[in-house]
């Protein structure tokens, strides 16, 4: 039986609706594999603006009020929601500026391939918790622990922006471990910030996939663009779309997208002031 390979996204709520049209866009402009759209939160009525590319699958995505919440829940299920052998996972406001087969054909070596955060020191990832970074500085491996999580100071933040997965029993056992160890976020919320990296930092120290780990230009994340030194051609670049640069918008540059945009002006909130953001 031949071996299938596709694309996963989220979608929970209308403020990242914008991004995940040229996500789609930029999807199809180098490659043909399916899509799925984890949605949630989004009128069914809008679904034929993301049904206009092709081979895109819709699926229910976890319900929670709380649309950052809901794309939580549904990036550490991302393993059940996959209906191929090989999946790649990108965030909805990533642009891809060429094709990536080759991370497609690294999962015939590896289980698992991904990138690191930006802050790649765990010890130093003061965005995973709640309060003043620079009073966190010193207390974050502390913090961490304390909840549950059996972390070390030479452990990795990785940016699960971008987690490309096969199906094997390693994997599973990953995702998993992912959402066991989310779960504990959600249950400390006084320390924790609602983010998934700590919890995936945890499953891949605990279960020591088979991995390798990418280079920045499959994750490039603008917003931090002087946090990098590469000498590379960026292939993954991790920006929502109203701040993009002109040479990636014209990446997804179509009269259908010329279009949706003039009248996401009128039907869109604006994502930039996602109110779910600062939950």
């Amino acid at each position: 039986m031949k071996e299938t390979r596709g694309f996963i996204t989220i979608l929970t709520g209308l403020y990242s609706f914008q991004d995940c049209i040229h996500f789609l866009a930029a999807i199809r402009k180098f490659h043909h594999e399916p899509i799925i759209v984890l949605i949630d939160q989004v009128p069914p009525i809008l679904y034929p603006f993301l049904k206009v590319f092709k081979n895109v699958i819709l699926k229910p995505a976890p319900k929670h009020e709380n649309t950052v919440l809901a794309s939580r829940l549904a990036k550490v299920s991302l393993y059940n929601a996959s209906e191929f052998d090989k999946t790649i996972f990108l965030d909805s406001d990533i642009c891809l500026l060429t094709d990536i087969n080759d991370v497609f054909e690294s999962l015939n070596e590896f289980d698992l391939l991904l990138t690191e955060d930006v802050q790649p020191d765990i010890s130093k990832a003061t965005n995973l918790l709640r309060g003043s970074q620079q009073e966190n500085l010193d207390k974050v491996l502390q913090t961490l622990q304390s909840v549950g999580f059996p972390l070390q100071e030479n452990d990795i933040q990785y940016n699960s922006g971008l987690i490309a997965f096969r199906k094997t029993e390693e994997t599973k056992k990953l995702f998993s471990e992912f959402q066991r160890y989310f779960g504990i976020i959600t249950e400390h919320q006084d320390k924790l910030l609602l983010r998934d990296q700590g919890a995936f930092a945890t499953a891949i120290a605990t279960v020591k996939p088979k991995m390798k780990v990418l280079p920045p230009t499959y994750n490039f994340l603008s917003k931090w663009k002087d946090a990098y030194k590469i000498d590379q051609e960026i292939k993954v670049l991790h920006c929502t779309y109203p701040y993009r640069p002109q040479y990636a918008k014209n990446i997804t540059r179509s009269l259908y997208t010329r279009i949706f945009d003039k009248l996401a002006q009128l039907f869109l909130p604006d994502q930039v002031t996602n109110p779910w953001r600062q939950k």
